[in-house]
């Protein structure tokens, strides 16, 4: 089990107060997690001692910038346990993934009348991308539904994964439900049929072992910001053969080996995709979260919160009129999305922020969920390793307090 107060001292934000007296409780890092210290003295060594341009200099600094950013390259390699580094594209976030693969791959795959296949529970990133290449292409997007306790129906699985479906793309872990997807069945279902497979890991990399070789998905997207990283950088895995033959997603610099005014050939992965200059000190930032996750233990990471989300959910169960939505602890992580009788989740956002306390209220980019369930939005708290007990005392006080004013 971490030691969360150690976990704690790491981490400088925390230290502050909102108000005089009330301190910061932060529990909203399935949106944006906070950000050590490490992570913080890592990229401003990068801005201070090496701020040069990576790959095209011949002197000191742009070497050891370049040396830097891609020793990062190869960290997240390991962190996912990828066979190759070159197989680790650098994108802006797991949006970014997505869309180069519905660009790149997707372009050049998919052809009017074939299906992709999606879940209902998906946030937009992993939706509407595939929702405008059926659009471009012809093609018809269905979906996997879901059960009335957050978990996926797996009923009809043989029914809509079929011969005419060319991918199939869905979350490890809901940002809503918290569920945990059974990813490898998924996988090995999509693979009987020849389909291609997608996995968003935004809400499964920061708090939980990912291994791409043990999963055996073709590409696998998550973000550098939900998992102690910066924002602006984020991940897009892929297996060599796909990234191979896939066309570039952009042009300009450094994405190519040759150009003349005829014409011009690309560089080889990774830096096919990766056109322009980088985000050089937010990859090195990433490269420092996760050399802090691997420091912490991904197995102490996934218990420690497993451990919190049981506690969570059994004292949200003591507020009168709430609800919290998905399945239980057992199968699901650090989230807890609820509603609170018939109050708006922003008014309960902003009464718990006067308390300190940052939830987020809304209906969290994943819209379809929230239609099916009858609901506009919801008021979302999700834990990390620095969240204690004590805070998650805090916000069942503080929401005792929010049923007084409205004299629930």
């Amino acid at each position: 089990m971490l030691d969360v107060n150690q976990v704690r001292a790491d981490f400088p934000i925390l230290q502050q107060e909102m108000y005089p007296g009330v301190p910061l409780v932060f529990l909203d890092s399935a949106a944006s997690s906070q950000k050590p210290t490490a992570v913080l003295q890592a990229m401003e060594h990068y801005y201070r001692a090496l701020n040069a341009n990576v790959h095209r200099g011949v002197y000191r600094i742009s070497e050891e910038a370049t040396h830097a950013f891609e020793l990062a390259r190869q960290k997240v390699a390991n962190f996912i346990n990828a066979p190759d580094a070159a197989q680790i594209i650098f994108v802006r976030n797991a949006t970014e993934g997505f869309n180069l693969v519905a660009y790149s791959w997707g372009e050049a795959n998919i052809q009017a009348g074939d299906e992709i296949l999606l879940t209902e529970m998906e946030h937009h990133a992993n939706l509407v991308p595939w929702q405008m290449l059926a659009q471009r292409k012809g093609a018809v997007v269905r979906y996997l539904p879901f059960t009335p306790d957050g978990l996926l129906d797996l009923s009809n699985l043989d029914e809509l994964l079929t011969e005419r479906t060319k991918l199939f793309s869905f979350t490890a872990v809901s940002n809503v439900f918290g569920t945990i997807n059974p990813a490898r069945r998924l996988i090995a279902a999509a693979k009987a049929v020849g389909a291609v497979t997608m996995v968003d890991a935004a809400q499964s990399a920061p708090h939980m072992v990912v291994n791409v070789q043990e999963l055996d998905c073709d590409f696998l997207a998550f973000s550098g910001h939900k998992m102690c990283g910066p924002t602006g950088i984020g991940i897009l895995y892929g297996k060599r053969h796909l990234l191979e033959a896939m066309p570039p997603f952009m042009g300009g610099g450094d994405m190519i080996r040759r150009v003349t005014l005829e014409g011009a050939t690309w560089n080889d992965i990774p830096w096919k995709f990766e056109a322009g200059t980088p985000a050089i000190a937010e990859g090195i930032g990433l490269g420092a979260a996760v050399d802090y996750l691997t420091n912490l233990g991904m197995d102490n990471v996934h218990a420690y919160e497993q451990f919190l989300t049981s506690y969570a959910l059994e004292a949200l169960s003591e507020v009168p009129g709430l609800k919290v939505w998905g399945p239980p602890a057992a199968q699901k992580g650090g989230v807890a999305a609820f509603t609170l009788d018939n109050l708006h989740p922003h008014d309960i956002a902003e009464l718990l922020d006067k308390d300190g306390i940052a939830v987020r209220a809304g209906h969290h980019c994943a819209m379809p969920l929230h239609k099916k369930l009858g609901l506009s939005a919801t008021t979302r708290a999700s834990f990390y390793v620095h969240t204690t007990t004590a805070e998650i005392d805090a916000l069942v006080a503080s929401l005792q307090r929010v049923r007084a004013v409205f004299r629930l």
